[in-house]
């Protein structure tokens, strides 16, 4: 089964066509082999620094950050988005999940499944869940992620609706953050996350941005600030261990631009669990929202 929605775009009517008959459908395993240069790339790309050299140097492993996971899926993402059927140009990352069930190997490979939850419908958007769950080569479970994606113009299907709650953990109202990390970000942070595996031009190229209604030009990852948001939050609450953060969740509410200033602010709720925010300083706009951090319990 397929939804049709016409819409009007420059001038002209148009069908947009996504396939609901995904919902449900798992994908077959996807492998990914990495070494320890990889986890150093990556954590470099979320902006690690010589300071955080656990995350940067073979001779301490290195520890790998627990958001690694997602690139561990990047492929079966973006196939199962071309299997949607929809127009990548209008793809929206609206959200993510990691949940670490134990420390991320150094090096070795992957086994990663990815499951179609559920396709809302959002009006003038779907939005797709996708699952994925993580594990070695010998079977054992690693992390879980959970991807909501956003489909620009491919609403009014007659769908469920998407439920209003996206985090178990609420911010305190009217209370100040227990933290507040501030880090700018590199003019070339885009271009060194995307090494790690998502190289969507929309990244790297300000002329194709532009194009796509980005009028600053290329932009970094939402999973980029996911990942500094991550870094924060074990600096701030693990004594720098992020084998200590048992999941990490978020929604993104802004695009956020190479070299911008990201402060990371966090509420601590209870003994294990953190809500949390990423504004960016120059503009003062929260760019991550609803977001939060559990914690192993020592």
């Amino acid at each position: 089964m397929s939804a049709n929605v016409t819409q009007e775009k420059a001038g002209r009517k148009i069908v947009m066509t996504i396939d609901l008959s995904m919902k449900g459908r798992t994908s077959s395993p996807s492998q990914h082999s990495y070494t320890w240069k990889d986890t150093v790339l990556y954590a470099l790309g979320v902006g690690a620094k010589k300071s955080e050299v656990d995350y940067l140097f073979e001779g301490r492993g290195p520890r790998v950050l627990p958001t690694y996971a997602v690139v561990a899926k990047q492929t079966l993402l973006h196939d199962l988005l071309l299997q949607s059927g929809c127009d990548l140009r209008l793809v929206v990352h609206y959200g993510e999940r990691v949940t670490a069930c134990c420390p991320l190997p150094t090096h070795g490979t992957l086994v990663t499944t990815a499951t179609v939850r559920e396709v809302y419908d959002m009006k003038r958007f779907a939005l797709l869940i996708v699952d994925t769950r993580t594990e070695d080569d010998g079977g054992k479970l690693l992390a879980e992620t959970s991807s909501s994606i956003l489909l620009r113009g491919e609403g009014g299907f007659g769908g469920p609706t998407a439920p209003r709650a996206w985090s178990s953990v609420e911010k305190p109202v009217n209370c100040p953050p227990a933290f507040s990390i501030e880090e700018t970000t590199l003019p070339e942070q885009a271009l060194l996350y995307r090494l790690s595996g998502d190289v969507n031009p929309l990244h790297a190229d300000d002329d194709i941005a532009k194009n796509a209604g980005f009028e600053r030009g290329a932009l970094m990852h939402g999973l980029c600030t996911f990942g500094f948001m991550a870094r924060h939050v074990a600096k701030a609450v693990c004594d720098g261990d992020s084998t200590r953060l048992h999941s990490i969740d978020g929604q993104f509410r802004r695009p956020v631009w190479p070299g911008e200033t990201l402060v990371t602010e966090g509420w601590l709720v209870g003994p294990d669990a953190v809500a949390l925010q990423v504004r960016v300083k120059e503009r003062d706009e929260v760019v991550i929202s609803s977001a939060s951090a559990t914690l192993f319990v020592k």
